[in-house]
């Protein structure tokens, strides 16, 4: 596990799917009652863009307090029979992001609601969910250090959990609380590539 304060890192999220249409994305539209659409339009909070789309550079996750970083494996226990020994067996590898941010609005909220698995199409995002997942199936996190040096991109991630803080001034704090069990990827630069059997 590894802890970031939000001035050591930089966090971009985009989709697992990607777009040749640089508009198509995942926005929160506010309002009365904030609402998940594709194509953004005047007033409209980003929150990820396709995978292949480099305008994603430009829209960090703002007011990033903290990250908290894990890397584990699931085992499972093998007996066999007239054998005392048990063996152990990696079944999958796990990778949770919990980020964590000031509270500024409801975006965060109706992506737990109903954004957890992003979008693959222009369609609702209610009706994506009920489809079985693909390579193209939820969010990208691209953890950059403030030095540049090192990316480190986690791809095929879904929103597992949502939390907010309160105190007796108010609402201070949310985390979005990610998870994948695709290997993550680590290198100088963000990988925007498809995810393949190799990188399962």
């Amino acid at each position: 596990m590894a802890y970031f304060l939000g001035r050591d890192v930089d966090v971009y999220i985009t989709m697992e799917s990607a777009s040749g249409a640089s508009n198509v994305g995942v926005w929160i539209s506010g309002g009365a009652e904030s609402t998940l659409v594709n194509t953004s339009g005047s007033g409209d909070i980003h929150f990820a863009f396709a995978r292949n789309n480099d305008d994603y550079l430009s829209y960090a996750v703002k007011d990033v307090t903290g990250l908290d970083l894990s890397i584990g494996a699931v085992d499972e226990d093998i007996t066999y029979f007239g054998v005392r020994s048990v063996t152990k067996a990696e079944v999958k590898k796990e990778t949770t992001v919990s980020l964590t941010a000031k509270k500024s609005n409801f975006g965060w909220d109706e992506i737990y609601d109903s954004g957890r698995y992003g979008t693959s199409t222009a369609g609702s995002f209610t009706a994506n969910a009920l489809r079985s997942p693909t390579v193209d199936t939820g969010y990208r996190l691209h953890v950059v250090l403030k030095s540049g040096e090192e990316v480190f991109s986690i791809p095929g991630m879904c929103v597992q959990g949502h939390t907010v803080s309160v105190n007796a001034d108010g609402t201070s704090e949310e985390t979005l609380e990610f998870m994948s069990y695709v290997t993550p990827l680590i290198g100088n630069a963000a990988n925007t590539g498809a995810i393949t059997t190799s990188t399962l």
